[in-house]
C-alpha cells in the first residue's frame, strides 16, 4: 500500500525550479495532440516560438496580452493567499470596463491627467464593490465565494449584454452592440508607435510590485498570510479575521477590475461584450503557477501570453487549431499541481501489518 509522507519546507531552487519544469513538461505532453492532428512538431514549435518572440509586433503583442493576466493573476494569488477563492474575476474585469466607459465616454470633463486616473480609479472601485458582496457573505454567513463569485461571472455578462444594446450603446455603431468610445483624454498612452502595446503594462508591473511589497514586508502582508494558513491561530493571536478577508476580497476585485478599465482604455477604446477571451479565468491558472507570488505571476503571465500569441501563428502555419494553447495552459497548471504535491509529500510504501496486530 502506497502513502503520502510530508517532505518539509522544500528548498527555494525547487519551488522555483517546479513551474519551469511544469511548463516544459506541458509543451512536451501537448506534443501528443499535435501528432494526433498530423503536425509535423519541429515546425509547429519552431512556429509557435517565432509567432510569440520572433519579431518586434509578436513582442508587443505577448507584452498586449500580458497585460491583464498579471492584473487577473494578482487578483486571485492575493484572494487564494487569504484562502478566499475569488472565481469571479471575469465578472469584476467586465464591471470594471464598465465603469471605466461610464466615467470616460465624455461624462465627466477633464484634462487628461485627471480624467485618466478617474477612470482607472473607477474601473477598480466598481471591481472592488463587487467582490465586496460575496466576501461579507463568507465572513457573516458562511456562504461558498466560489460559488457567489463564479454565479456573478454570468450577472455582470447579462447586465454589460444589457448597457451596451440599451442606455450605454453607441447610436454611431451601425446597430452593433457597443459603448460609446473613450473621449481621447481617458485613453491610455501608446508605449511603442504603430502597436497596440499601452501603458497599462506599466500599471500591472506596478501593481505586482506594490502587492510584492504589501504582502513581505508590511505587518497587512503577514495577516493576510496569518488567515490563510491557519485562521483559528490567527484569530487566537487576535487578528482580525472578518476584516482582512473583507478587505483582501476588495483588494482582489479591485485589481481585475483594473484590468478592465485597463482593456477599454488601452486596447479597445470602447465596451463589447468580447472584451475578454477569459482573461479573468485565465489569471488562475496565471497565480497558480506562479505558487501565488505576486513577482512569479509576471512571469507565468509572459510564459501564458506567450502560449496564446504563439499558437495563433502555429495554427497557421501547421493547420492546427488554435485552442491548441488552451490545452497547453491546462496541462500547464495540472503538471504544476502534480509537482507541487510531489515537492511537498513523497511516496511511501506503508508496512504491512503484523500477524495479530
Amino acid at each position: 500500500m502506497i502513502r503520502l509522507e510530508p517532505r518539509g519546507v522544500p528548498s527555494r531552487s525547487l519551488a522555483l525550479a517546479v513551474p519551469v519544469l511544469a511548463a516544459l513538461a506541458a509543451l512536451g505532453l501537448a506534443a501528443v495532440p499535435l501528432l494526433l492532428a498530423g503536425a509535423p512538431l519541429g515546425k509547429a514549435y519552431a512556429a509557435m516560438a517565432q509567432g510569440a518572440l520572433g519579431s518586434r509586433f509578436a513582442l508587443t503583442e505577448v507584452l498586449t496580452r500580458a497585460t491583464p493576466l498579471i492584473l487577473t493573476g494578482l487578483a486571485a494569488a492575493v484572494a487564494f493567499r487569504a484562502r478566499l477563492y475569488n472565481i469571479g474575476a471575469e465578472g469584476q474585469l467586465y464591471v470594471g470596463a464598465l465603469a471605466a466607459v461610464a466615467a470616460g465616454a465624455g461624462a465627466i470633463d477633464l484634462p487628461a491627467p485627471l480624467l485618466l486616473p478617474v477612470v482607472l480609479g473607477a474601473g477598480a472601485l466598481a471591481g472592488a464593490a463587487m467582490m465586496v458582496g460575496p466576501a461579507l457573505a463568507r465572513v457573516a454567513l458562511g456562504a461558498d465565494e466560489v460559488v457567489t463569485t463564479l454565479l456573478l461571472n454570468f450577472v455582470v455578462l447579462l447586465l454589460v449584454q444589457m448597457m451596451i444594446e440599451g442606455p450605454m450603446k453607441d447610436p454611431m455603431s451601425m446597430g452593433w452592440p457597443q459603448s460609446e468610445p473613450l473621449v481621447d483624454a481617458a485613453t491610455l498612452p501608446r508605449l511603442v508607435e504603430t502597436t497596440r502595446l499601452h501603458a497599462g503594462l506599466l500599471v500591472a508591473l506596478s501593481a505586482a510590485l506594490l502587492l510584492h511589497g504589501l504582502m513581505a514586508r508590511t505587518v497587512a502582508g503577514f495577516a493576510i498570510r496569518a488567515v490563510g494558513e491557519a485562521p483559528p491561530a490567527a484569530r487566537f493571536a487576535g487578528l482580525p479575521v472578518g476584516i482582512t478577508l473583507v478587505a483582501v476580497g476588495a483588494l482582489s476585485g479591485a485589481l481585475a477590475g483594473l484590468a478592465g478599465a485597463g482593456e477599454v482604455a488601452g486596447v479597445k477604446g470602447f465596451l463589447a461584450a468580447d472584451l475578454s477571451p477569459g482573461y479573468g479565468y485565465a489569471g488562475i491558472v496565471v497565480a497558480m503557477l506562479a505558487g501565488l507570488s505576486p513577482l512569479g505571476t509576471v512571469a507565468a503571465a509572459l510564459f501564458v501570453a506567450a502560449i496564446f500569441v504563439g499558437a495563433d501563428s502555429m495554427s497557421r502555419v501547421v493547420n492546427v487549431p488554435s485552442y491548441i494553447a488552451n490545452l497547453i495552459v491546462a496541462l500547464s497548471l495540472i503538471a504544476v499541481l502534480v509537482a507541487g504535491l510531489m515537492t511537498r509529500y513523497r511516496l511511501r510504501r506503508a508496512a504491512k501489518p503484523t500477524a495479530g496486530a
